[in-house]
Formats: structure tokens, sequence, C-alpha cells
């Protein structure tokens, strides 16, 4: 079975620099809640793998993601890969007056047929708030660079 949960909010920002905070892979500990990020080097690109450790109410999990779509400055597709979570995470970036819309989707396989659908809408609500409090999190952290000091004179 599958569930999609997503969110998006305006940023106030020029999309190119909301793309580069958000890419920025291991900046997301920053932003994401309860959530740190490690990446292999290489840059950048299809095929590019990273780790997400999740820990809630002492509980923690490993998500081991892929980059199946590399768009820049607009989309980019992770493939979650691990055992609790499995399915395409999609963040995109599109202009917006002001700035940008930031959007997060995630398109969740829900193990374990209708029980894993049934525990799954236990747990969405908080998921969601989840999603939204990262989204707005980050674009406090980027409307917050570019707020540029009055040159004196």
């Amino acid at each position: 079975m599958n569930a999609r949960v997503e969110e998006r909010v305006a940023v106030a920002a020029p999309p190119d620099v909301v793309w580069e905070a958000l890419t920025d892979w291991e900046g997301q500990a920053d932003w994401m809640v309860l959530t740190t990020v490690t990446v292999e080097p290489g840059g950048h690109r299809v095929g590019e793998r990273l780790e997400a450790f999740t820990r809630i109410a002492g509980v923690g999990f490993r998500d081991p993601m892929e980059v199946t779509r590399w768009e820049p400055p607009h989309r980019v597709d992770v493939t979650h890969l691990g055992r609790v979570v499995r399915g395409v995470g999609i963040f995109t970036v599109d202009p917006a007056p002001g700035g940008a819309w930031l959007a997060w989707v995630e398109d969740l396989d829900l193990p374990w047929g209708r029980f894993g659908a049934s525990g799954f809408r236990v747990v969405r609500p908080a998921f969601q708030i989840m999603l939204r409090r990262s989204l707005r999190r980050l674009g406090r952290r980027v409307e917050a660079r570019q707020v540029r000091p009055l040159p004196h004179g």
C-alpha cells in the first residue's frame, strides 16, 4: 500500500538560494526535525548516496537513500532504501512572487498491507507536522540569511 504526505511553504528568497540550502544534505540537521544526515563523498548527482538518522522518543532508525533525480535548482528525488522508510521523497523549488515555493512530498510504500496502513493512519498527523515544521524552519533560516545590513554613510 502507498501513502502520500506533502507540505509546501513560501520562502522570501530567490529559488537558487533556497535550493542551495535545501541540498546542503549535512546542513539538514539544522532544520530537519529530529534528523541528522551523512553523505558519501562525490558531490551532488544521480546515484549519490546519503543516510538520515532520525531519533524519536529515544528510538532511532536509519534511512539510507539514493538520489534518483537531480534537476538543479528545481527538483531532487530520493529513493528511500531502508527497512523503516521505503518509497520516494521529492523536493521542489519553484519561483514565486517575492521568492520561491518549497515543497516536500513523500510517496511512501507501506509494509505489512492493511496493518501498515492502519499504523500509518496513527502516525500520519505527527509525520505531517514534522514535514511542515522542518520546511518552515528551513524557510526562516534562508530568509534570515537574505537580510543584509544597510550600508553606513
